[in-house]
């Protein structure tokens, strides 16, 4: 969705400007620096007789500390900080557009040529995934560059590494071009703390400016299964033309046998091409028309297919091999004139029918990839790996990487379920229910580095009502937010793991924003973790919370219950509820419920309130709280009566921090103590409750 900038100039102009100035070099807060150079091997991982025991990890913690949250997956990450390496550690560090800063847990290993980083198995596999960064061209557009993957010293394979579908800069949308002039100088910045075009002289601005989305990853099938303990390395090799590479992290798995399903439509038979020479997009579509008519499902065997445009379904079963084996892929395409949508690109994707003719329904899709080929934002292209209108249908098993949504459904629409799916590497979001989805379910899915919100529901014109986003593993989003919910009636946002939102946005946010329908009925926010998030947010010059709750457009006063959530080593706030200043006295939020929440580790408060209205906290349980436990500044107009924001104290609210119990008896009911830009304590690593 369109993100301008709604956010209008910051509140904070007449708030201590000076002292956020000086402090503005603590926006990589919560971290602890790395002596540069440093072999990861020194990093205080675990080791055995025959060197380093492997580091499993989950979003970059002990897998203990977010034992059932999030999605149960086939494969198991290890952060390159914890392997051994004759390279060199970067980070920890949270500082915008930086390299460490978007990598999960906020470190990686960077190899110049001649280097590597090791990891051991820590089980059986046959298939990797490496997350990685290289350099851009110096005009922009990518360059690739070798990685060589070796086992105990044999077998070696190479990966070809690419930046063409990384780097991104300037303001949104964003540009492929590092030297490209401010997109939106009338917009505020605060780099200058001006709006540009107001000024004079018109200031200089460094270039690149804002420069960002770093990571890419790609799959690697092994020549053979390997055993646990053996030895992955892998070497950015002398000579390659990449003055620098970024390993943050490798996944490895166990990869089943691909699927047969022998009585089905083989789209073969119908002239697909296996190889990719040829395009298979109208084979496909006689497939699914014999299909429908013989009612057989169809069958896509291993190969990589080219499909350039989409694939109209309705009331069919497409199924692949599984989508190690089965990848559908595509060049983005030029339109010429554009589409009647707005489109001026198309390329790789399955689509509904549009909801204004119907919609489609008993589409079921499983088992295969889809790679896009989407190298910049266009918010009217139709370049998404799932789009249109699919009720009564299912999502299942499908890796889909390099288009501009993974998941964008345009309802009224009802009862589909996406489940078990990896999407990655998106320009913008991973999945966004957008108007008038209802009564269906996002469950068990990974996510891993979008350009907007990973998983969105938005209640544009109508609202989208009994929904559940379910057990799904969200990491690093470069920009706004892990989970966002934008309206709507009585929907659930349950057992989630969000970790490393970068900059602008929260693990979480519920906004009455971006013209959504009003929260009704109940919307539950029920055990969750949220891991490293309350980022900067760079037009208001302040820190979000892990959860941020936004009154933009409309007061927020429906029943809204957190419950159960965990928020473990928030860089600023753990809670935050706030209105933008421009319509500070319009909006309320009120009533909302907070109870058995645990904070474990805040660079500033547990709660910060920038609005009116009211919150109620129970069992809200802290600990290593970097300043004073609630930030209440109300609607800034400081009356001797007190904020006008209320914080209600049900009881079991314990521990605090640096200065004592987070929700001291005198801050109740509603103590002013504005202060949102304290000095930032950096907590501990999370550790067992």
């Amino acid at each position: 969705m369109s993100r301008s900038s709604i956010i209008g100039p910051p509140a904070q102009r007449s708030e201590r400007p000076a002292r956020w100035l000086a402090a503005a070099t603590l926006i990589g807060i919560g971290v602890s620096a790395v002596i540069p150079g440093a072999p990861a091997s020194a990093a205080g991982e675990a080791t055995g007789r025959s060197g380093p025991a492997p580091v499993v990890t989950r979003a970059g913690l002990d897998p203990a500390l977010v034992a059932g949250r999030g999605a149960s997956v086939a494969f198991l990450e290890q952060e390159a900080e914890h392997a051994r390496t004759n390279g060199t550690v970067i980070g920890p560090d949270r500082t915008a557009y930086t390299l460490p800063a978007e990598a999960s847990g906020r470190s990686a290993v960077r190899l110049t040529p001649g280097q590597h980083v090791e990891f051991t198995l820590p089980k059986a596999a046959n298939a990797i995934t490496v997350r990685y960064s290289i350099p851009d061209a110096p005009d922009g557009g990518g360059i690739t560059a070798p990685l060589h993957v070796t086992v105990n010293g044999k077998a070696r394979q190479t990966m070809t590494l690419t930046s063409e579908y990384a780097w991104l800069y300037n303001q949104y949308p964003f540009s492929n071009d590092p030297d490209a002039d401010l997109l939106h100088p009338d917009w505020w910045i605060t780099e200058c703390s001006c709006v540009p075009a107001a000024t004079t002289p018109f200031p200089t601005i460094a270039k690149p400016f804002r420069p960002m989305h770093f990571y890419d990853e790609q799959r690697l099938r092994l020549d053979r299964t390997y055993r646990a303990g053996d030895k992955i390395r892998l070497t950015a090799p002398a000579g390659s033309n990449a003055a620098w590479t970024v390993i943050d992290l490798l996944d490895s798995e166990l990869v089943a046998p691909p699927k047969v399903r022998l009585l089905a439509a083989n789209v073969l038979a119908f002239g697909a091409d296996p190889t990719g020479r040829r395009d298979s997009a109208d084979a496909i579509d006689r497939a699914i028309a014999f299909a429908k008519r013989a009612r057989l499902t169809v069958y896509i065997p291993p190969g990589t297919y080219q499909v350039n445009r989409h694939i109209i379904v309705d009331d069919v079963t497409i199924e692949g091999a599984g989508n190690w084996y089965t990848v559908i892929k595509g060049r983005e395409v030029a339109l010429d004139p554009p589409a009647p949508d707005g489109s001026v690109h198309t390329g790789v994707g399955f689509y509904g029918r549009d909801a204004a003719d119907g919609g489609s329904r008993n589409v079921h899709l499983s088992g295969f990839a889809i790679e896009g080929d989407v190298r910049e934002r266009i918010d009217t292209d139709q370049v998404n790996g799932i789009g249109g209108a699919m009720s009564d249908s299912t999502i299942d098993g499908l890796h889909i990487r390099h288009t501009k949504v993974g998941v964008w459904f345009d309802g009224p629409m009802r009862n589909v379920k996406v489940t078990n799916n990896i999407i990655v590497d998106q320009i913008a979001d991973a999945l966004n229910f957008h108007t008038g989805v209802t009564d269906s379910v996002v469950r068990n899915n990974f996510i891993r580095n979008t350009g907007d919100d990973a998983l969105a529901m938005w209640s544009d014109k109508v609202a989208d009502a009994r929904n559940t986003f379910d057990r799904n593993t969200i990491q690093t989003p470069t920009l706004a937010n892990g989970i966002a919910i934008y309206g709507g009636t009585d929907n659930t946002v349950s057992n989630n793991l969000v970790a490393d939102p970068i900059r602008e946005g929260s693990g979480i946010q519920l906004g009455s924003r971006f013209g959504a329908e009003p929260f009704a009925g109940t919307t539950r926010i029920t055990n969750n973790t949220v891991v490293r998030a309350g980022t900067y947010e760079l037009n208001w010059n302040i820190g979000l919370g892990a959860i941020w709750i936004y009154a933009l457009e409309r007061d927020i006063d429906a029943d809204i219950q957190v419950t159960g959530d965990h928020y473990l080593d928030s860089t600023y706030n753990a809670i935050m509820l706030v209105s933008e200043w421009s319509v500070k006295d319009l909006y309320s939020i009120d009533g909302v419920k907070f109870s058995d929440i645990r904070v474990d580790g805040t660079g500033t408060s547990v709660v910060s309130a920038r609005v009116s209205g009211g919150a109620s906290f129970a069992n809200v349980d802290a600990r290593n709280v970097g300043a004073v436990g609630v930030n209440n500044c109300g609607s800034f107009h400081f009356p001797p009566t007190g904020s006008e924001f209320r914080l209600t104290d049900l009881g079991g609210n314990d521990g605090g921090g640096t200065t004592g119990p987070w929700l001291a008896p005198w801050l109740l009911p509603n103590t002013i103590t504005c202060d949102d830009r304290p000095p930032v304590v950096p907590p501990p690593p999370p550790s067992t409750w």
